[in-house]
């Protein structure tokens, strides 16, 4: 028995969800620093807030992921973990940038700090089972399509997410001054229309896409449903699974390690970076007009980077076809670095749209081209928990560069938060030489 082959249309619509998740997660990446900041942080603060989010993945993706291999019920396998993770989310970036109304009863800097966290847990939960749902649905040949169709859809998501304060203070008028404490309104309506679009994407999924039963999928793979009549599911499953983890998740690992230290750097120190490299502010500076508009800028360079990649996620299958996918990976991170590493000496603010084009290409290429090469050597009765675990290979980065980035920047760097993005360039060009120890089990592709 083998899977139905999908349109396009379906695999859109199968991942359109994607589009509104990471809308909101553009809005917490372009603009979390510096809402912190005018909640109270400091610059080399700033990374250990955020190692809430890694935190987030590296226990909710397992357990997520778990669960949803052994769930079956009316609503489906997946599609649970989407709404609830959409709604909670939801909550989150509406009160994110509020924080300040609960000062009462707790400093804004703490109910920011803990918005954050119910984001990224709620993100996690809503998806890791897109990730194990295009496994699930999608035939070998078409997986590379449609992993990109979910990256594209990503970026997407992020260009509206990232453009909208921008847009909205200088396109409609809506303020982006901020007084002592608050978060000007431009982001707070940001964020109240990120949490609708988030929940209408979901429900577009979640209305328009059939999931195959646990039966079925056994059958695909001529596998039987249970392992062993006798044995019961547990979380401590994921630790045996982890010990079983396939040879090419391993070796994707070390890829994956340093394509997200370098992300998670750039998503980090972006805003004081940009604010002190090119606008000449003072690291302390964070309540001031031209601090606001350095904010807002770096929005429309996280739109760009995502733009560029929902294009570029298009012709990923085509290059994948001609020169495979290792290659296409290796190429497109080495091309991120560069962009990375010209933030340095580029001149004004509109050159740095060229960067940040370089870096769109790895970033599509990172959302696809991983998974695509993952997503063959897995049973599909261990899509979800493998894809959870794989997690650990994102999070673990970006939690060791959580703990370490704030005191480079403050003891080595003396505050000058450029040159995290600098170690953030450095690191991508390293996952794009690690990528030659991969070995593509679907190394021939068709689509």
């Amino acid at each position: 028995m083998e899977k139905r082959r999908l349109s396009f249309w379906e695999i859109w619509n199968m991942s359109f969800g994607f589009l509104g998740i990471q809308m909101g997660f553009a809005l917490q990446n372009a603009n979390a620093s510096r809402i912190l900041q005018i909640f109270g942080a400091d610059v080399h603060e700033l990374s250990w807030f955020w190692i809430i989010a890694p935190l987030m993945g590296l226990v909710v993706q397992p357990v997520i992921g778990h669960y949803s291999d052994k769930t079956w019920g009316r609503f489906g396998r997946r599609k649970p973990y989407f709404l609830v993770g959409a709604i909670l989310a939801s909550v989150g970036l509406i009160l994110m940038p509020q924080a300040d109304l609960f000062i009462a009863f707790l400093p804004a800097l703490w109910v920011g700090a803990g918005m954050l966290m119910i984001m990224d847990a709620s993100f996690n939960i809503a998806m890791e089972p897109f990730r194990a749902l295009v496994g699930d649905n999608l035939r070998t040949d078409q997986r590379t399509l449609g992993f990109s169709v979910q990256t594209a859809l990503i970026g997407f998501g992020a260009v509206i997410g990232s453009w909208l304060p921008y847009a909205l203070t200088n396109w409609f008028g809506v303020s982006n001054e901020a007084t002592e404490g608050t978060v000007p309104f431009n982001l707070v309506l940001s964020f109240i229309i990120g949490a609708i679009i988030l929940i209408i994407s979901i429900l577009v999924t979640v209305t328009t896409t059939k999931e195959y039963s646990p039966e079925e999928l056994a059958s695909f793979d001529n596998e039987t449903l249970e392992e062993s009549p006798d044995k019961k599911s547990s979380l401590l499953d994921i630790f045996e699974d982890f010990k079983k983890m396939p040879d090419t998740m391993r070796q994707l690992s070390w890829v994956q390690f340093f394509s997200w230290f370098g992300l998670f750097g750039m998503w980090v120190f972006a805003t004081p970076a940009i604010a002190q490299h090119v606008y000449g502010l003072s690291y302390t500076d964070s309540s001031s007009a031209a601090f606001q508009d350095a904010g807002d800028w770096v929005g429309i360079l996280f739109g760009v980077y995502n733009l560029v990649s929902a294009f570029y996620a298009f012709a990923l299958p085509r290059i994948a076809k001609k020169v495979g996918r290792k290659k296409t990976h290796a190429i497109s991170l080495l091309i991120g670095g560069i962009g990375l590493l010209s933030i340095y000496i580029m001149p004004d603010k509109n050159w740095l749209i060229v960067s940040m084009i370089a870096v769109g290409i790895a970033w599509a290429s990172i959302l696809a081209m991983p998974y695509a090469i993952l997503a063959g050597s897995i049973s599909p009765k261990k899509m979800g928990v493998y894809m959870g675990i794989f997690n650990f290979f994102i999070v673990i980065p970006q939690i060791i560069n959580a703990l370490i980035g704030g005191p480079l920047v403050k003891y080595v760097y003396s505050n000058h938060a450029v040159f995290a993005l600098i170690t953030s360039g450095i690191s991508f060009l390293i996952a794009a030489a690690l990528v030659s120890k991969v070995k593509d089990v679907d190394d021939i592709i068709q689509e």
